[in-house]
């Protein structure tokens, strides 16, 4: 039996102690190095492995090393001795962070013996003798509670996988201690270790092993703390490894288990319930999953949400968070349950709630994840009347401000004195790090307030009041600083830029009684220097835009003047001197820079607070963007133009605009704005884009796909209703694009019964026949004008429209009329409202029951075997689609070239398309919506096999032959990112799609599959995968293979 070389002895003795490391550490140290001693050999006379089946010998080294991590503990690293120790070696060993790694990482101890010890606890733990396991695994979770993870890095993985091996045990606390040791292993592995660590996870089926326990626990007769444990690791699991997560929430099996669970009285398995489904609504289809019946779990994580179970509480806030995480999924929780969740949000962010109203430590992450979800006040809704019921003001203003509550005479305040006591309460920076919640909570309230809404509607105004007023002083003093802001303040700004955007949602908020006490509270405040901050704002802005420094240090600075700017013209006596420091150059110069700079800036790279580990985490979710989206920078921008254009007279009257020829600077304005409108698909620039164009008198939001439809309002030959006004002058048009787009200009009877419209027209019982085509005629009434017709049309088709003022009043009631309230907010040029969409130019509802009665041609794709098809619409049994020929003939040449060129293709009402309907269905979509669908993502992608992937990109490989025929050059580059976007995550998947590119005779597609199989040739001619392909293809990536030699790649053998 060979003992450690570095067992110890007198020398050693001598050695220890000189160095002032403690006797009784330096005993238990050589007890450990001699037990480790008994169980370990020589391999090949190299190095030292366990190779010991005594049970006795295992417990004893358990028990040695569980004895000597305890005299490393937190305790024994602190005193003096291994301080000075610690001390005297810093020097030589300046990567170490802390005391323990100097002492683990030196020469003394552990320099084998660290291995040592994993060694001999993987060995033991591979025995599986249940005399000894619980044991060691404990010891595995003292190792890592002891030591720093920086030191034990390298042995994780290899303690994992004997680990996920034993999570099967028979005896229930051998499978629980194992389940907590491996939370903490793989909660401690870094990126670069992920990878190594999912594979090991499928290998070992680890998830499948996990779930099959919890579905198997049983709350009668197993301890609770079996199913947290298994809990606690699959939720770690899903929140590393999304892949994961598809076989969790489509366990219908185990879902019903948790179910069960959740509704239990004990708390602690509830805490493990929300945090498991925490994990599995990090997938956008496991959130819908959890909604789908999710009456109960929304009860009971609002009950954890008001429970005195501090744990419980932070879970059940996290819980709603990821279930809200957007607006859709925002909708859907506050459907289920709206006023207790306000009211467990306003309760969890009131500090009042606890022992003489004091803020500690182990209160902050409470506060935190209320206030965080307080942050769906973003979102429009009914959850905003609730906010106000429950006291929100006066829960904001208590975590601004820590005594306010103490101070006398609140209700006789005059505005100086509010002003100073708001600055005394923010000078003395009473939690800090909520301030950016507060700011933004306020600017959403504030923002998505009815314009009837008073100060004093919920009680005591001057809890809102007092707000106004800190956020405005708040803003001011980051101005003020502005000229000073460097690195270390990022921080200070960061907070600044919520306080400054709150000012800016109050000062155009809809309620005139917030945004009026919000003008007049900045005056008061900006009265000393007001007219210097303003001169450097538009002197700052100005640099900004003649330079490309987009830095953090850069930007932030840059928000809050851009922010401060829009502020200041909200004031009419700053507007003039906008005006006089050229406030329209500065702000068209800084629009441009952003344009042509290809600037886009998410307001989350300067605002730390909005970063969300959900939305790093998330996967398969269709979540749409903010308002602002990654063009905040434009955003603001817009919104100062938009005043300067709207409040200061800076352009003529459309009338006038129309009637002659622009100046440089309208001319300016406008191709800006046009190409803001034409690249930018955010909301809020887009709004604001339009907004400021209907200054110009143009009106709309102009898409490709409204271009493309828009060529049909001249196509005569395809109409099928005829408008006839009063005059007897008439218009043609079709039917389908007035039922999606304007269903209040045609009859009751042309629509479907829930579709109600206006009294402006009636159906002719007659018919008029022209070239052949029956068009039915349809009668509006005297009140409609010939001219806003036409407009109102071009507005249906394209998207826009142009007109002067006389124009707009005849249009303005007509609009109304057809209930277009996007045109008639433009056109009374209301200012747009936070969160307002665009209005879809989508004609996808022309394929449904409303489109398919004017339906006049049919797409039928290529039947398969397999495929059994009826239609509620006519008899015809192969797969088809009713559509309709002029959308087909405005999206493409060579389609409208077919049907007028006289042949039998010309006179047919079938069209027979030579793709599956797989591919058919996405050819359509995209005539219909200029969008092609997406493939299936995240985690429902990379849990399908590559026969499942082969399927759903087949259709976008015949789509993309079929585009390359038909001429339509969008559709076949679409399809072709998709396709190699595929190849890219799964090389596999080429051998397949080669194959298919040959036979459609893709032959650009083929050479990008051979360049992705060249890396892999020799393995797959070596292991005779290559052998199903056509020579001609195996020509194809040998000869891809050879160029990557010579040009130095690495081949995959």
């Amino acid at each position: 039996m060979r003992a450690s070389k570095h067992a110890g002895g007198s020398g050693g003795g001598a050695l220890e102690n000189n160095r002032g490391i403690s006797g009784h550490v330096y005993t238990l140290h050589q007890r450990l190095s001699h037990a480790l001693s008994l169980g370990t050999r020589y391999c090949d006379e190299k190095e030292l492995k366990w190779k010991c089946t005594d049970i006795e010998i295992q417990r004893h080294v358990v028990r040695s090393i569980a004895a000597f991590l305890d005299s490393v503990s937190a305790d024994t690293v602190h005193h003096p001795l291994v301080k000075c120790f610690a001390e005297m070696n810093r020097s030589a060993f300046p990567e170490k962070q802390s005391m323990v790694e100097v002492l683990f990482g030196s020469e003394t101890y552990l320099e084998d013996s660290l291995p040592q010890i994993v060694g001999a606890l993987i060995g033991i733990l591979q025995y599986k003798s249940g005399a000894v396991l619980s044991m060691a695994i404990n010891v595995v979770v003292k190792l890592f509670s002891t030591l720093p993870s920086s030191i034990l890095r390298q042995y994780m993985l290899d303690l994992s996988h004997p680990l996920l091996s034993l999570l099967s045990f028979d005896k229930l606390e051998v499978a629980v201690a194992c389940a907590a040791a491996l939370n903490i292993v793989l909660s401690s592995l870094n990126v670069k270790q992920e990878k190594q660590a999912s594979e090991m996870l499928k290998e070992t089926k680890t998830v499948v092993c996990i779930t099959a326990n919890i579905r198997s626990f049983s709350a009668e007769t197993m301890p609770s703390d079996y199913f947290q444990e298994m809990a606690y690791l699959l939720s770690t699991i899903l929140w590393r490894w999304p892949p994961f997560r598809y076989p969790v929430w489509n366990d219908s099996i185990l879902m019903k288990a948790l179910e069960s669970l959740h509704v239990k009285p004990d708390l602690s398995v509830k805490v493990a319930v929300l945090k498991l489904y925490s994990s599995i609504g990090l997938c956008g289809n496991g959130a819908k999953k959890l909604l789908e019946n999710g009456e109960a779990l929304i009860q009971t994580m609002v009950h954890c949400m008001n429970s005195s179970y501090s744990p419980a509480r932070v879970e059940g806030f996290r819980l709603a968070q990821c279930l809200a995480a957007d607006q859709q999924g925002c909708v859907r929780v506050t459907k289920l349950c709206c006023e207790p969740l306000v009211k467990a949000i306003v309760c969890g962010m009131n500090r009042r709630n606890w022992h003489s109203g004091k803020v500690y430590s182990d209160h902050m992450p409470l506060l935190v994840e209320a206030c965080r979800l307080a942050l769906i006040t973003r979102w429009a809704g009914e959850h905003h009347g609730y906010f106000w019921k429950f006291g929100i003001d006066k829960v904001l203003l208590d975590l601004v401000l820590e005594n306010f509550q103490n101070h006398p005479s609140q209700h006789l305040l005059s505005v100086e004195e509010q002003i100073s006591m708001a600055q005394e309460g923010l000078n003395s920076n009473f939690l800090l790090g909520l301030r950016p919640y507060v700011w933004d909570i306020l600017g959403w309230l504030a923002t998505h307030c009815e314009e009837g809404f008073k100060l004093n509607m919920h009680g005591n105004d001057l809890h809102i009041n007092i707000l106004i007023t800190c956020a405005c002083l708040a803003f001011v003093e980051s101005i003020r600083k502005g000229r000073q802001i460097y690195q270390n303040d990022i921080i200070h700004t960061c907070r600044s830029e919520s306080a400054s955007r709150a000012v800016l949602m109050m000062m155009y908020s809809p309620s005139k009684s917030i945004a009026s006490k919000t003008r007049f509270v900045l005056s008061e405040v900006l009265k000393p220097n007001g007219k210097e901050y303003l001169k450097h704002l538009l002197y700052s802005i100005n640099y900004t835009s003649s330079g490309n420094d987009i830095s953090l240090p850069k930007i932030l600075p840059t928000a809050i003047y851009l922010v401060g700017l829009t502020c200041y013209l909200g004031l009419p006596h700053y507007r003039k001197q906008v005006m006089n420091g050229d406030g329209m150059k500065i702000v068209l110069a800084f629009l441009n820079w952003c344009l042509s700079n290809n600037i886009h800036i998410k307001r989350q790279s300067f605002a730390p607070h909005l970063y969300n580990n959900f939305i790093d985490k998330a996967c398969c979710c269709e979540c749409t963007e903010e308002w602002e989206g990654k063009d905040v920078f434009l955003l603001y921008g817009l919104w100062a133009l938009a005043e300067l254009v709207h409040k200061t007279g800076s352009v003529r009257t459309n009338q006038d605009i129309l009637s002659s020829e622009l100046d440089d600077k309208e001319a300016q304005v406008v191709s800006i704005l046009k190409e803001i409108s034409n690249e930018i698909s955010t909301y809020g620039p887009s709004w604001y884009a339009a907004y400021i164009l209907s200054h110009f008198g143009l009106y709309g939001f102009p898409s490709k796909l409204g271009k493309r439809i828009g060529k049909a309002l001249n196509m005569e030959e395809d109409t099928d209703m005829q408008l006839v006004l009063a005059n007897g002058k008439s218009l043609n048009v079709h039917s389908v694009v007035l039922a999606i787009r304007c269903p209040s200009l045609l009859p009751p009877e042309e629509l479907p019964r829930d579709k109600k419209t206006s009294s402006n027209s009636s159906l002719n019982d007659g018919v008029d026949k022209l070239s052949g085509k029956v068009r039915k005629e349809v009668r509006l009434s005297a009140h409609v004008d010939c001219q806003a017709l036409q407009r109102l049309l071009e507005y249906a088709y394209f998207g826009h429209l142009e007109a002067g003022n006389d124009l707009v009043k005849k249009l303005k009631p007509l609009a109304k009329s057809c209930k277009l309230q996007p045109l008639l907010q433009l056109l009374c040029r209301k200012s747009p409202k936070w969160g307002t969409p665009i209005p879809s130019s989508d004609l996808a509802p022309a394929l449904g029951p409303l489109g398919q009665q004017f339906s006049d041609i049919i797409l039928e794709a290529q039947a398969t075997e397999v495929m059994c098809w009826t239609c509620n619409v006519c008899s015809l049994s192969a797969p088809h689609m009713h559509v309709h020929k002029f959308i087909l003939q405005c999206s493409s040449d060579y389609l409208r070239a077919m049907f007028q060129s006289g042949m039998q293709e010309s006179h047919s009402r079938i069209i027979r398309l030579p793709v599956s309907f797989e591919a058919m269905i996405k050819l359509v979509e995209w005539f219909y919506t200029d969008q092609l669908p997406n493939l299936p993502s995240g985690c429902v992608w990379d849990n399908m096999d590559t026969e499942e992937k082969i399927y759903e990109l087949q259709p976008y490989v015949e789509l993309c032959s079929l585009a390359e025929l038909w001429l339509l050059e969008e559709v076949q580059d679409a399809c072709f990112r998709v396709i190699v976007s595929c190849l890219n995550s799964a090389r596999v998947l080429s051998l397949k799609i080669i194959q298919i590119a040959a036979k459609f005779s893709m032959w650009k597609l083929a050479e990008v599959a051979a360049e992705y199989l060249a890396p892999l040739f020799c393995k797959l001619r070596d292991s005779g995968d290559l052998e199903e392909m056509d020579e001609f293809l195996i020509d194809m990536v040998r000869a891809a293979s050879v160029r990557l030699s010579q040009e130095g790649g690495n081949h995959s053998r």
